[in-house]
């Protein structure tokens, strides 16, 4: 049984439940933390608050009252029943579940507050990059302390009981320190002995064992070791995400938003799970240019649309800074699905012939108006992205026109790979 203090506590002290409380209600809160963000706006997406979770199986253990034992009660008449008829419920009460509107009082949802820090370990606990393998001794190394055996001088906090022990032991034995046992058992002898002459050999015997217990001391300043640690270079993952976005006239502000949205949900996952992840972001019409997040974010800009140009920045951008055998390179591209005929070929052997290659995994979402259909005709960039694509190539193409398909897709492109084995079903 645990009980579970539901007392004001603002500061922190009841942390220890909070945890305990995620831990066992943990599929509850993924699922009502993934209802919540399908409602938030793009700049407080992730700053916790306020989640609601279904009132099943959120009930905890109580202390009540037993019900075993022999009962003796004493009833008044009445006129109604009479022994064996069947009591109805009364109205009201009971039903093991909230009541709808019109049946009666009923019980709203369970209501919790999630810290931004709970939020987020909630919403990244099953999500990470695909195929993240390259590994290197980069030029910046990473400095990870390691055991390096003992030393005779050191910090208090690594003091190393067991071999100052040890050293300890092996001193006394060596130097043949008298045991307590051997010095009561003289004791005892002195006590029960009626030779005077042999009392007086026992008790200098006495004397010079703790004697020799004083000078051989139980633990000794030479028999003091402490743990020693080195500072080892630690191999470094190094990966950078490319962030493609289309801005281009074709780009309604609904599907901005899509797009907005979903790169807001990456650059929270990358920046608060990863600590050596590089994020590029690249916005373009006709033509395309790295910007700042920011401006990638929020900026006003229209044009129309080769999708090629932001590929072949993206090369570029490979090409100066991130070499494709030291870096994990991701990128993922929004785009409305438009682009110029006279780009198909161009967009098509970048992406098939020198982005693809490079990548551990690419990602494309294509954003729709709010009335349409996902299952609606293809787009020219979604036909020649799906004519590209093969089980040979790490890209994946997801279709979304609601808000509330945002997270879903999300979660789809990058959860772990054991429960999603492939890059391109």
């Amino acid at each position: 049984m645990h009980i579970i203090d539901r007392r004001l506590n603002p500061r922190g002290k009841s942390l220890e439940n909070r945890q305990r409380f995620l831990r066992r209600a943990k599929d509850a809160v993924q699922q009502a933390v993934r209802r919540s963000l399908q409602s938030r706006n793009i700049r407080d997406v992730l700053d916790g608050g306020e989640v609601t979770l279904p009132i099943d199986g959120m009930a905890e253990p109580s202390f009540h009252r037993g019900e075993g034992g022999i009962q003796d009660q004493v009833l008044p008449g009445n006129r109604a029943f009479v022994e064996g008829d069947i009591i109805p419920r009364p109205p009201g009460r009971g039903g093991g579940r909230p009541k709808e509107a019109g049946e009666g009082d009923g019980e709203d949802g369970f209501r919790f507050v999630l810290t931004r820090e709970e939020f987020l370990a909630v919403f990244l606990d099953d999500l990470e990059l695909p195929d993240f393998a390259k590994r290197r001794l980069s030029e910046t190394e990473e400095m990870n302390p390691a055991r390096a055996g003992f030393s005779i001088s050191g910090s208090p906090s690594n003091i190393s009981i067991d071999r100052t022990t040890r050293l300890a032991m092996m001193r006394r034995i060596a130097l043949r320190r008298p045991k307590p046992a051997d010095i009561e058992a003289l004791q005892r002898e002195i006590e029960e002995c009626d030779s005077e002459e042999k009392r007086l050999l026992l008790e200098a015997k006495l004397k010079s064992l703790t004697d020799k217990i004083r000078r051989i001391p139980y633990v000794d300043p030479v028999d003091v070791r402490y743990r020693r640690f080195e500072n080892e270079p630690k191999p470094v993952v190094k990966a950078v995400m490319f962030c493609l976005m289309d801005v281009s006239g074709s780009m309604s502000e609904h599907m901005k938003d899509l797009a907005k949205r979903f790169y807001l949900l990456l650059y929270l996952f990358l920046s608060q799970r990863y600590e050596k992840v590089e994020i590029v972001f690249i916005r373009h019409t006709e033509k395309a240019e790295e910007v700042d997040e920011e401006t990638f974010f929020y900026g006003q800009t229209t044009g129309g649309t080769l999708v090629s140009s932001a590929l072949a920045a993206m090369r570029s951008i490979v090409d100066a800074r991130f070499d494709p055998t030291e870096w994990n390179i991701y990128a993922a591209q929004a785009s409305d699905g438009d682009n110029s005929y006279r780009d198909e070929g161009a967009t098509g052997h970048l992406l098939q012939h020198e982005i693809l290659p490079l990548c551990q995994y690419f990602a494309y979402i294509e954003v729709g108006e709010e009335e349409s259909d996902s299952s609606m005709s293809n787009s020219p960039l979604w036909s020649l992205y799906e004519s590209i694509r093969s089980e040979l190539l790490p890209l994946a193409m997801r279709k979304v026109c609601r808000k509330n398909e945002i997270f879903p897709v999300f979660h789809d492109l990058f959860q772990k790979r054991q429960a999603h084995s492939k890059a391109t079903p």
